[in-house]
């Protein structure tokens, strides 16, 4: 369900490790790493079931499609499983569709059948209308999740625009939150609108927050409490 973020561009290769290191303690779904770290992450989390992600055109998103399909399989070829992919932000404002399209699709059509692809939006610069056909237009070319934001952006991930991206993708696309996800209660609250995937630094605090509240629940359902007569 999280995906550990380690995009910080000041992050060394030994906090990178750690980060690793923490995914497979609390066996998330995914690390997301900077591209040059993929390599890396790949080798520490080798034989594990935490799949290695990273960024494509990131993150601004206005490489050009034939530098995002690059950035893929070269990802690809160092180990990555997941790739998160920043639209051009400004084609879509412009309503430039079919760009954005062949856009998404440069990317999709590399990870075919080796990975999965998730679409940034940038929901912070968009308008509503903007981000549904964001949406629609990575539902077209065939990604797997749509995302709300970069965490590098004024704003994250909001409830509204969560509700909005769920209500327009169908049931077999995904929707991933990512940018402020820095609490279990938020992050439930979003998992009720339909959200199944979560970006974010906080993972150990939000993982640790419900291993006790699982906890107080196994304990207050035992069996101390003496039967009233």
């Amino acid at each position: 369900m999280i995906d550990h973020s380690l995009l910080r561009p000041e992050l060394t290769v030994t906090e990178v490790g750690a980060g690793c290191e923490l995914a497979l303690r609390y066996d998330v779904a995914s690390v997301c790493v900077k591209p040059a770290d993929v390599p890396f992450a790949a080798s520490v989390l080798a034989g594990s079931d935490v799949m290695v992600g990273t960024v494509v055109g990131f993150p601004h998103g206005s490489s050009t499609s034939r530098i995002k399909a690059a950035e893929t399989a070269a990802a690809l070829s160092d180990g990555a499983r997941e790739i998160d992919m920043v639209i051009n932000i400004g084609w879509l404002r412009q309503c430039r569709d079919d760009d954005v399209l062949a856009d998404i699709e440069a990317v999709v059509r590399e990870a075919t059948d080796v990975a999965r692809v998730k679409v940034i939006l940038e929901n912070a610069y968009l308008d509503t209308d903007e981000k549904v056909r964001g949406c629609l237009l990575a539902v077209q070319a065939g990604a797997d999740f749509v995302k709300t934001s970069t965490g590098f952006a004024p704003g994250g991930a909001t409830l509204d625009d969560l509700r909005l991206m769920r209500a327009t993708v169908p049931p077999g696309v995904g929707v991933k939150a990512a940018g402020g996800v820095r609490t279990l209660d938020l992050l439930l609250e979003m998992a009720e609108i339909g959200v199944t995937r979560f970006g974010a630094t906080a993972t150990a605090d939000i993982l640790d927050d419900l291993r006790a509240r699982s906890t107080e629940t196994a304990d207050n359902h035992g069996c101390n409490t003496r039967p009233t007569r």
